[in-house]
């Protein structure tokens, strides 16, 4: 039997979450999001995080056997009880392997962390002015962290589908330019 998950420090948030990456890659079909699948980082690393977004053909991907292998762009885990490795463990092997950017949300404390890999470390993103964070690898996916947290998930897509009309969109979504590592 699986380990029991609670409704609102784990189910909702993890809905939530795959809510707004569901409607991103609506926009992209050229990515691959998943749910809770085994990525095999490296000979001693196969987490299953409770999502996972890459752009095939860069840093992961899907083997003959229906895994992946090797690091997303973008992990990302609902933590409860499970903080102290989200934040430390997991992300040092996150890390270590090239996962561009992980978020981290901390549903008892409230709050979203979202990390980006700069040379070689994850460095904290912050919010704008308007509250809210913008990946550095995915263009337009933009997050509104407080209507996140308050579960206000119209605000939450309103906020990624402006995201989303800031792309250039004088090439076809499947041309959209990827920032490199």
């Amino acid at each position: 039997m699986t380990s029991p998950l609670r409704v609102r420090s784990h189910a909702q948030p993890h809905s939530q979450i795959m809510t707004w990456l569901g409607l991103y890659q609506a926009n992209v079909p050229s990515l691959i999001v998943g749910i809770e699948p085994t990525v095999r980082l490296d000979l001693d690393n196969e987490p299953q995080p409770d999502a996972v977004m890459f752009i095939p053909g860069r840093g992961a991907s899907i083997t003959e056997d229906d895994y992946i292998a090797g690091a997303p762009e973008l992990v990302v885990e609902i933590a409860a009880s499970t903080v102290s490795i989200d934040l430390h463990d997991k992300k040092a092997a996150y890390r270590r392997n090239g996962v561009q950017e992980y978020i981290v949300w901390r549903t008892l404390e409230r709050e979203i962390d979202w990390f980006s890999l700069q040379d070689g470390e994850y460095i904290r993103l912050k919010l704008d002015d308007k509250g809210v964070i913008k990946s550095q690898i995915f263009p337009g996916l933009w997050l509104a962290v407080e209507a996140m947290l308050s579960g206000s998930m119209a605000d939450v897509l309103a906020v990624l589908q402006s995201g989303l009309n800031s792309i250039d969109r004088s090439l076809p979504f499947n041309y959209i330019t990827f920032k490199k590592d």
